[in-house]
């Protein structure tokens, strides 16, 4: 027997679908489109050739954050951070290769960037159903680096124009010099938490893929040694600091074999302040 829906029950549940949608624009307009400031301080370090551990060689950092905050879960963001990488294979005493190669960097990261956040849960500062959430994002990033390694005289040199593995030779033409201002993708996540209804702690972990292999400076074979010339326009610091402890010959492995582009990372703690903002939006 087929069941019967009369008029006046139709008309209920679409007063009940009206309500529901009614209370959930309602909702959007209470919300209040805002901007914060925030101050990240925190450690950085970088994986790749020198390094393959998280946290390894972590050095200081720090950087500024403007947020804009859209509604309850999305968050549009600009970052400009100050980072620190390095790596240094004479304070490894268990891998042999890093051992015999004796190779090191240090180098500045300034990173511009813009992402996009997505919170988990509703998060709105001053409201005291949603204090805090985890979340995730992802963007563009502008970078700038430059490796530098120390030489015998304790001098502390750049090592890109150098050319430590050939770059720039007519020995091998097919190594150009690597651009010290590249792309990455930033990815990362933490948690947000609302102190007041104008001030959040958030903790962050972010980690960037390059489009580069040679954050450290290295990345293919080392270019001579050993009873093997190397190019003529190689300096004798650039030959120095291509191989420090002069044990390798040319076409020998210098940096890792499947030649992966490297990443840096951190993980800081912001402390961000909302602006006194003039939005749409209807107070509660």
């Amino acid at each position: 027997m087929k069941s019967y829906i009369s008029p006046v029950q139709k008309i209920k549940t679409l007063l009940i679908l009206v309500a529901f949608i009614g209370l959930g624009f309602n909702a959007n307009a209470q919300y209040k489109e805002n901007t914060e400031v925030g101050f990240m301080g925190g450690v950085s370090y970088y994986l790749g050739d020198l390094n393959t551990t998280h946290f390894n060689s972590s050095k200081a950092m720090g950087g500024i954050v403007v947020r804009k905050n859209i509604d309850r879960r999305f968050s549009y963001k600009a970052e400009l951070m100050y980072l620190n990488i390095a790596a240094d294979d004479r304070n490894n005493s268990t891998d042999t290769i890093a051992i015999n190669r004796g190779l090191h960097f240090k180098s500045p990261v300034y990173e511009l960037s813009g992402q996009i956040e997505f919170n988990f849960l509703p998060y709105e500062p001053g409201n005291a159903l949603y204090t805090w959430t985890p979340f995730v994002y992802t963007g563009v990033s502008l970078f700038h680096f430059n490796p530098q390694a120390e030489n015998t005289t304790g001098e502390w040199v750049d090592l890109q124009e150098l050319g430590t593995e050939g770059q720039g030779t007519s020995l091998f033409s097919n190594r150009s010099k690597y651009a010290l201002m590249q792309f990455a993708i930033p990815m990362g996540g933490g948690l947000k938490i609302a102190v007041n209804p104008s001030f959040n702690i958030i903790l962050e972990y972010g980690i960037r893929k390059t489009f580069t292999d040679y954050l450290d400076d290295v990345s293919t074979t080392f270019v001579g040694g050993n009873g093997e010339p190397y190019p003529l326009e190689m300096t004798r610091e650039a030959i120095e600091l291509s191989d420090p402890l002069g044990t390798h010959k040319k076409a020998q492995q210098r940096g890792g074999p499947n030649n992966k582009n490297d990443w840096y990372s951190f993980a800081g703690i912001t402390l961000s302040f909302k602006l006194n903002n003039q939005t749409k939006g209807c107070d509660y």
